[in-house]
C-alpha cells in the first residue's frame, strides 16, 4: 500500500504567504505545510478547523523545488470599503467615498514544485483519491493562481521523504528540497495549521537539501 503522495504544483503565478500581514502579502520561496493543506482541503471538500488541524498533524510534508521561479510584486488596490477599529466604513476625507486599499503582494512566476505527503495508507488513499476529483477548484497557495496542469502525479510507496522526492529526478539534476525535521534538527517555520478562521499558525520545522538523479 502507498504511503506517500505526490503532488506536481506548478503555474504561471503561485504564492504562498507566511508572514503576510495586512497590506504586505508576501510569498515564501515554496509551498508552506498550510497552503498546502488547503489545497488538500478544497479537494476533499473541508473547511472546518477541526478537520483541517487533523489533516496537518496527520501528515508529513517535503518539497523539490524543480524550478525556483522568479519573483514579482504586483501593485493591487481593494476598493469598496475598509472598517475601521470601531466596525464602521472609513470613509475619505477628500472624496468622501469609501477608502481605498492599497497593498502589495508577492508571486512565485512559472515555479514548478514536487510535493511528497506521507502518512497512514488510509490518508494517502483518500488524499489521492480527491486530488483526482476535487469537491472544490484546488489553486497554488491564493485563489487567483490556478495550477497549469493536473496536480495529481501518483501515488506509493517509499522508504524515506529522500526516496520519495528522487522520484523522477532527471540523470544528473541537482535541486534543492525542503524536508520537515525534528525541532533541534532544523528552522521553524509558522505553518503548521492551527485555526484557519483566526488565521492563527503553529510552529513546524525543516531542513534544507540537494538531491541529485543517479
Amino acid at each position: 500500500m502507498a504511503n506517500t503522495l505526490l503532488l506536481r504544483l506548478e503555474g504561471p503565478l503561485q504564492s504562498w504567504g507566511e508572514r503576510a500581514r495586512w497590506s504586505i502579502r508576501d510569498t515564501a520561496p515554496e509551498p508552506t505545510k498550510s497552503g498546502v493543506i488547503g489545497l488538500l482541503a478544497c479537494a476533499l471538500g473541508w473547511s472546518e478547523d477541526a478537520d483541517l488541524r487533523r489533516l496537518s498533524h496527520a501528515v508529513h510534508m517535503g518539497v523539490r523545488c524543480d524550478r525556483p521561479g522568479v519573483l514579482m510584486t504586483d501593485y493591487h488596490t481593494v476598493s469598496g470599503g475598509v472598517m475601521s477599529a470601531d466596525g464602521k466604513v472609513k470613509i475619505n476625507s477628500n472624496t468622501h467615498e469609501p477608502e481605498t486599499v492599497v497593498s502589495q503582494r508577492t508571486y512565485l512566476c512559472d515555479a514548478s514544485f514536487l510535493v511528497a505527503i506521507q502518512a497512514h495508507e488510509e490518508w494517502i488513499s483518500r488524499l489521492a483519491a480527491a486530488v483526482q476529483n476535487p469537491v472544490w477548484p484546488v489553486y497554488l497557495g491564493r485563489k487567483s493562481c490556478p495550477p497549469a496542469k493536473p496536480v495529481f502525479m501518483g501515488a506509493g510507496d517509499f522508504d524515506s521523504m529522500e526516496a520519495a522526492l528522487r522520484s523522477g529526478l532527471p540523470d544528473g539534476a541537482w535541486v534543492r528540497a525542503v524536508i520537515e525535521c525534528p525541532p533541534d534538527q532544523g528552522t521553524q517555520h509558522r505553518d503548521e495549521v492551527g485555526s484557519n478562521r483566526r488565521r492563527t499558525f503553529l510552529p513546524r520545522y525543516t531542513r534544507d537539501l540537494w538531491l541529485g538523479g543517479a
